[in-house]
């Protein structure tokens, strides 16, 4: 998929004749042609086979390019790296030697193979996969075997379950695969984190996409794979898998507007709902009943669905469990659990470590989810009250989600909200610790840079409504996305201002960790800090100097 900011109609015809032209040269098949166009631009895409996909970026980008000149009236500029202009015929002599180098017949002809037995493969720029988890082997792409040479009698899948959504995806993850260890599977999965298989994290950073979900399906020690499957990754590289047993939205929230055609929460919501395809006849689609826009939508879908909710007695939720559909949901401050007709009491929803006495009304709905979610994949439902008894008890059990701290007195949270959705759950949480203590509530605040103005505006709102005493306002480290060093901050302090914010209460320091630490010094016993980090970086040297500061972890 290419994006282009600039896309007349004139141009995205010319566009797909060169794109069709140029397959037809190199002998690929027909397959789709897409051009969406929308306020920002346009998103170009046609299908190409998996052994030939980076070759086809390159038809793409020169299919474009092309088009631009043609229809401008410019001239075509210089081949790659050559004098030589850069015309069909060098262009087709160029691309003609990528597809040969790109090309791996041995993987094309396992893939046909592996799908009609039913198994999944998973093909990427360096290896081939067939089969997951325990049950998948893997190969270098030089060291593709034929057909006859697969033991396919060892080859198998795994229970599978993706997780989407605008807020809540990793705590969901993290959940169901504390729910599936609880059941005696070893369970891997990908978030925003890092990899996790069986306990152990083995890489570090941001793999909510697609490539961190094939190093979790391709790991042997893993009898089911929970898929952290975040919008951008969707949008640029498709789902890592064709089918999965179970999927969940957690909602729908305003965000990334702007970014890959999405321009309001209907464009949003649709590139979540990307893997209700994943979902086929044996599997199911967890919603949130909650969302009004997920509500709306699912009728369009056709695969089968449970719901969850804060409200057992949610009208969808009783209309599905009519039908003996699965879902779950709270009554009398219990979460309940219906599945194949029969009903399971999971616990207390205030004892559950991760709602703070049922003060996190957004853990509240992740819980639900995840324990639905995992019950879809088979878990039973004694091992899910298990773990919802205790996980979140430990911050190690989700770490920079809701992490409590006690600093000489003072109240700490850290927390990933990014978003203004995610920050007003976060500070509902701190006003309810800070009751009747008469502590104040300090708020460190920033935005990533690739949020339009607006977007960044929203969030101080947001901020601004929550009453906060006090706010430092900081740049994100790796999150600059092109804006200039201290541009978000005063976009949100001008913002604030707006909103009746005293200039006196606003502090600026760009670093994340040291903005943090001056939250710490403005603070007194009885006061609530909230800090919400996104760089994992800045949060494990933050966390390390909570803990020197004689800082404990409720």
């Amino acid at each position: 998929m290419l994006e282009v900011s600039v896309a007349s109609a004139e141009q995205c015809r010319a566009w797909e004749a060169r794109v069709r032209a140029m397959r037809t040269t190199l002998g690929w098949p027909d397959g789709a042609i897409v051009a969406s166009v929308y306020a920002s631009g346009a998103s170009l895409a046609f299908a190409a086979a998996q052994d030939q996909l980076f070759t086809a970026t390159e038809v793409n980008e020169w299919a474009w390019q092309g088009a631009a000149c043609e229809c401008l009236a410019l001239p075509l500029p210089n081949a790659p790296g050559h004098p030589a202009t850069w015309d069909f015929a060098s262009a087709e002599q160029t691309l003609r030697k990528f597809a040969a180098a790109e090309a791996c017949p041995a993987a094309m002809t396992l893939i046909e193979a592996a799908s009609s037995r039913g198994l999944p493969s998973f093909y990427d720029e360096q290896a081939f996969s067939v089969g997951a988890g325990e049950g998948n082997r893997t190969w270098l792409l030089g060291e593709v075997p034929d057909r006859a040479s697969v033991d396919w009698s060892t080859l198998h899948d795994i229970p599978t379950a993706l997780v989407t959504g605008s807020n809540g995806k990793t705590t969901t993850v993290r959940l169901v695969a504390a729910m599936c260890a609880a059941s005696g599977l070893s369970a891997g999965f990908n978030c925003t984190d890092g990899i996790f298989i069986a306990g152990e994290q083995v890489e570090k950073g941001d793999y909510s996409g697609p490539a961190g979900a094939r190093q979790v399906l391709r790991d042997r020690r893993v009898q089911a794979a929970i898929l952290e499957t975040a919008r951008g990754g969707i949008l640029r590289r498709g789902l890592a898998v064709k089918y999965a047993d179970a999927a969940i939205i957690t909602n729908i929230s305003p965000d990334h507007f702007g970014e890959y055609g999405m321009h309001d929460l209907s464009d949003l919501a649709d590139a979540k709902l990307v893997v209700a395809r994943a979902i086929n006849a044996d599997g199911v689609l967890v919603l949130n009943a909650d969302d009004e826009l997920l509500l709306a939508k699912s009728s369009r879908l056709d695969c089968p669905l449970a719901w969850f909710s804060h409200d057992d007695a949610h009208p969808r939720l009783r209309a599905h469990r009519r039908r003996a559909g699965a879902t779950c949901g709270v009554a009398d401050g219990w979460l309940w659990l219906n599945l194949h007709g029969a009903t399971h009491r999971l616990g207390e929803v205030a004892a559950m470590p991760l709602t703070l006495g049922g003060s996190a009304r957004y853990n509240i709905a992740n819980i639900a989810g995840a324990a639905l979610l995992a019950a879809s994949l088979g878990v039973a439902p004694l091992a899910i009250a298990a773990v919802l008894a205790s996980f979140g008890a430990t911050r190690l059990d989700n770490p920079g989600r809701l992490e409590r701290w006690r600093i000489h007195g003072i109240n700490v949270l850290l927390d990933y909200a990014h978003n203004p959705e995610g920050l007003a759950g976060l500070l509902d949480v701190a006003r309810s610790i800070g009751q009747g203590s008469g502590g104040r509530m300090g708020l460190l605040l920033g935005q990533a840079g690739n949020r339009d103005d607006e977007a960044i505006r929203d969030l101080a709102r947001t901020a601004a409504a929550g009453k906060p005493d006090f706010v430092v306002l900081k740049d994100l480290e790796g999150y600059m996305r092109g804006r200039a060093v201290g541009e978000v901050p005063e976009i949100l302090r001008a913002e604030l201002l707006r909103q009746g914010f005293a200039d006196a209460n606003l502090l600026t320091i760009l670093p994340e960790v040291e903005a943090a630490q001056a939250m710490l010094v403005w603070a007194r016993p009885d006061d609530v800090v909230v800090l919400p980090v996104h760089n994992l970086a800045a949060r494990e040297q933050l966390v390390s100097w909570l803990a020197t500061q004689g800082g404990s972890a409720d």
